[in-house]
């Protein structure tokens, strides 16, 4: 059996149908993985053998399942070491018309949005070779006071705290996203009091 082809080797974690379009037989992803080359990760999903997952492995696994997913949230706050939050799901914000995901590698909560929450404040992070959409620190406070009642005012005000005391971002950042998601008059007494 041949070593895996370098083209597959670079991408990290994959689905079948892209080790497909790179020219490899599902039957040659079956033996590669019978010999010990490749995992399996799940339905669909590989990777190659000996590869040390990093800590947010799980979101590279997420987002290969659900590439037009974004992570946000509880997640996303990890993701920016904003807050003392540690999900044990994956928060994932997807279109609102868009089918509910079925994904077999971790717990996910899947939140819906539409309009300018699908385009403003996204940043792409390379995480074992996958594109990974996150929301930007900025965005992921202001998710957080929009959610508040999913997450709780607590943990919103505990993010905003922190992106004004690690200086994740710029204050018209903030109020950029405030602005476009239409949340700066909920935010605005919170960053008063935090502020003075």
């Amino acid at each position: 059996m041949p070593p895996v082809p370098r083209a597959i080797r670079n991408k990290g974690i994959f689905r079948l149908k892209e080790a497909k379009a790179l020219g490899l037989h599902p039957e040659q992803v079956r033996r590669l993985t019978q010999a010990g080359h490749l995992t399996r990760l799940g339905r669909g999903l590989y990777a190659t053998a000996g590869t040390a997952p990093t800590e947010h492995h799980t979101l590279a696994e997420v987002a290969k399942r659900v590439p037009k997913g974004i992570v946000c949230l509880l997640t996303a706050l990890r993701v920016h070491g904003l807050g003392t939050q540690h999900p044990r799901e994956v928060w994932l914000a997807v279109d609102r018309r868009a089918a509910i995901p079925r994904i077999d590698v971790s717990p996910v909560r899947v939140v819906r949005i539409s309009g300018a929450a699908l385009m403003s404040g996204i940043d792409t992070h390379r995480i074992e070779g996958v594109a990974v959409r996150v929301t930007s620190p900025a965005r992921t406070v202001v998710d957080c006071f929009k959610f508040r009642n999913r997450i709780g005012v607590d943990v919103a005000v505990e993010a905003l705290r922190d992106y004004r005391r690690l200086r994740k971002g710029t204050v018209d950042e903030l109020w950029h996203q405030a602005t476009q998601l239409r949340m700066s008059r909920v935010i605005r007494p919170y960053w008063d009091a935090i502020a003075s």
